[in-house]
């Protein structure tokens, strides 16, 4: 094959990669079509296939590694959680004591009122006092007592 040919099929594979990564935005595919991007003028200058090839590898593992991560956390930052993921963590006010033995307790959060349980069975939370919710657990908010 001729470098231009060689140049043709560089071209096509960083298209491919490239739609792939606009149909995705998984910032994968992105970085081996920079690669074979770069090697398309590495063909052009008349580098043999092995060189191409060493070249497409070498570049988009490089880019891979140091670009991605610091890429990744640019664009993730944006991303709002949801639903449970966006309970977990959050601070509310007991309503009614919390006791895991009775199987009571109450928190408040957005205006609704949420069955509560603590994250650990002996501990008794007064009304009143303010929790993190650790997780969901079906309809009920496991929380323990927050430390200031």
């Amino acid at each position: 094959m001729s470098s231009v040919s060689y140049a043709v099929f560089w071209l096509l594979l960083t298209v491919i990669l490239a739609v792939i990564e606009l149909s995705t935005m998984g910032l994968i595919t992105i970085w081996f079509a920079i690669g074979s991007a770069v090697t398309i003028i590495v063909a052009l200058l008349g580098g043999n296939i092995w060189v191409q090839l060493f070249t497409f590898v070498i570049v988009s593992t490089v880019i891979l590694l140091t670009v991605r991560p610091i890429a990744a956390s640019h664009f993730n930052n944006q991303i709002k959680k949801t639903n449970i993921d966006a309970i977990v963590g959050r601070k509310l006010i007991v309503k009614t004591d919390i006791d895991n033995i009775k199987g009571t307790g109450k928190v408040e959060m957005d205006g609704s009122t949420w069955l509560a349980a603590s994250s650990i069975d002996e501990v008794v939370i007064e009304a009143g006092a303010e929790v993190r919710v650790v997780r969901v657990q079906g309809a009920k908010l496991i929380v323990e007592r927050e430390v200031i």
